[in-house]
């Protein structure tokens, strides 16, 4: 019962992540129709589409200031909140700048909800399935985005009005969300190290590990005196002490994006359109790419605590560089018949969500001490959706200016940097308890 327990308090918080699929990628399916709407400029649509991800960006910097003061149960209450309201408030929006300030609001929303959920997650769970838990987040932001899909494809045949339904029907989820967190209760790890409360910890962790319920206590204890006392006042996330955590965090979330995942998933129809595929086609395969998504995320949810996080990416890099390789040969070769491209970028997508997809929210949230988790979490998050949005906004323009080929290779090349990195940096932190990973990477 107990260990079900903490399945469901993870499956709760795991609905902040898909939330954050669905409203990162439900403007795809109502763009063209609000363009039309309200008879917007280029310049006006591609503000349209991209409020959200300033509001992410934004949302990501300041995470860990709410969840580190009001605890990580009251800050997913915002975020919840957040998406209600952006979702009956985009629906209902009866100018274009009312609308855009609900899109702003759904953005910051899932750039909350990038940092909060992961580290709540990672915070109550048992060591030997941190990895599976943590793993359910990135699980529902690939699922959130398919049901959008799926969502947007059966509104769509509303007539004019169906795209006020396509955002709106977020909200369901949305306070569906909010009323589920009511039953969650807060972590532990932030009652003890920022409330002092010792005995309402000690319940929550008798559920979460019976067994040695008060050692984890007076590890947890023992964490935040050894922080204090080292640095007197508070935390400083850039200090000598914290260099290696911050230096992973930091690369990791560089090469998330720097393998080109955004510019496939945001852009994969002009892909498919310049290697040839007509725009059925095309759609077809860019429905393939959510499906493969969706599956290899869960195969690695499977996998991630048996094999560990480094064996994920250490496969997915070598898969990631050979794929984008083959990309780039096939658009530099010119011999672009068939479905070749389709094919290696289906390869790449599921490396990608074997590996990176999986393992990059799982990864951040563990490699930090307690006493600066949410700062470091703020830290991977925010460098994970600014190079999201660079990349986002520049390929169209690397692919015009340097072709498919040298675009690709850009990729792959960025790969290989990525591979040396886990291979010669990259710490394993499978089956190991959040304060144990604490003391082989921060300097005491």
């Amino acid at each position: 019962m107990k260990k079900h327990s903490v399945l469901a308090w993870s499956m709760v918080v795991a609905l902040g992540g898909f939330l954050f699929g669905f409203d990162t990628a439900v403007i795809s399916g109502a763009e063209k129709s609000i363009q039309e709407f309200w008879h917007l400029s280029v310049f006006e649509h591609g503000l349209t589409i991209s409020i959200a991800l300033i509001g992410t960006v934004i949302g990501s910097l300041v995470g860990s200031r709410p969840s580190d003061y009001f605890g990580r149960k009251n800050t997913l209450y915002f975020v919840a909140i957040a998406y209600l309201l952006s979702s009956i408030g985009t629906a209902l929006a009866d100018n274009w700048y009312v609308f855009l300030v609900f899109r702003l609001l759904g953005g910051l929303g899932v750039g909350i909800s990038s940092v909060t959920a992961p580290i709540y997650i990672s915070e109550v769970s048992p060591a030997d399935r941190r990895g599976r838990l943590v793993g359910l987040f990135q699980f529902n932001v690939v699922l959130g985005i398919l049901i959008s899909y799926l969502s947007n494809y059966l509104i769509s045949q509303g007539g004019e009005t169906s795209w006020r339904w396509m955002l709106g029907v977020q909200a369901f989820p949305s306070f569906l969300f909010l009323v589920l967190i009511k039953f969650i209760p807060e972590s532990p790890r932030w009652l003890i190290l920022k409330k002092g409360a010792t005995e309402k910890a000690l319940e929550i962790l008798r559920i979460i590990n019976p067994l040695n319920c008060e050692q984890e206590l007076k590890s947890i204890q023992n964490s935040g005196a050894a922080r204090s006392g080292s640095s007197g006042q508070k935390e400083k996330l850039f200090s000598a002490q914290y260099k290696r955590p911050v230096i992973l965090a930091m690369l990791f979330a560089f090469f998330n994006q720097v393998s080109g995942i955004n510019a496939i998933i945001y852009y994969a129809p002009r892909i498919f359109e310049m290697a040839g595929l007509g725009a059925h086609s095309s759609l077809l395969s860019t429905v393939g790419i959510g499906l493969i998504n969706f599956i290899f995320t869960l195969i690695a949810i499977n996998f991630i605590d048996k094999v560990g996080r480094k064996v994920l990416m250490l496969i997915g890099s070598v898969g990631l560089i050979v794929s984008l390789f083959l990309v780039g040969y096939t658009f530099y070769s010119g011999n672009m018949s068939g479905f070749a491209i389709p094919a290696y970028m289906m390869l790449f997508i599921a490396f990608f969500a074997f590996s990176q997809g999986a393992v990059i929210w799982v990864f951040i949230s563990e490699i930090f001490p307690n006493q600066v988790r949410a700062k470091g979490q703020t830290l991977g998050s925010s460098i994970h959706w600014v190079m999201a949005a660079i990349i986002a906004f520049c390929f169209p323009y690397l692919a015009e200016t340097f072709g498919g080929a040298n675009t690709f290779f850009f990729f792959a090349s960025m790969m290989v940097l990525q591979l040396i990195f886990v291979w010669r940096l990259m710490p394993e932190t499978k089956g190991r308890s959040l304060e144990q990973i604490e003391t082989t990477l921060v300097m005491h």
